[in-house]
């Protein structure tokens, strides 16, 4: 399903790790959005979409995904990990 999203021109890429982990190491043109400020974003997810969620392993994201999705958006996907990405990203 994300590989189908990925192949598409337009989406946006959204990290919801800390403001360190994405200092340290992100995703080109990710917007970051700390997990715990999501509730805070939900407009601006919204105005996102379709977006792809990651963050370092995938069980943030996920978490993203499910209230986003409680939240009614409907274009929300969850990148899993932010290697895995990548190498979705590089396919």
């Amino acid at each position: 399903m994300i590989e189908s999203i990925l192949k598409k021109e337009k989406y946006n890429i959204l990290d919801v790790r800390t403001k360190m982990e994405c200092f340290i190491d992100n995703i080109e043109a990710s917007v970051n959005i700390p997990l715990n400020q999501i509730p805070h974003h939900i407009e601006d997810v919204r105005a996102m979409q379709p977006v792809v969620i990651y963050c370092a392993a995938g069980v943030r994201s996920a978490q993203a995904v499910s209230f986003l999705k409680q939240e009614g958006l409907t274009e929300v996907y969850d990148g899993g990990g932010i290697d895995d990405l990548r190498q979705k990203l590089n396919k």
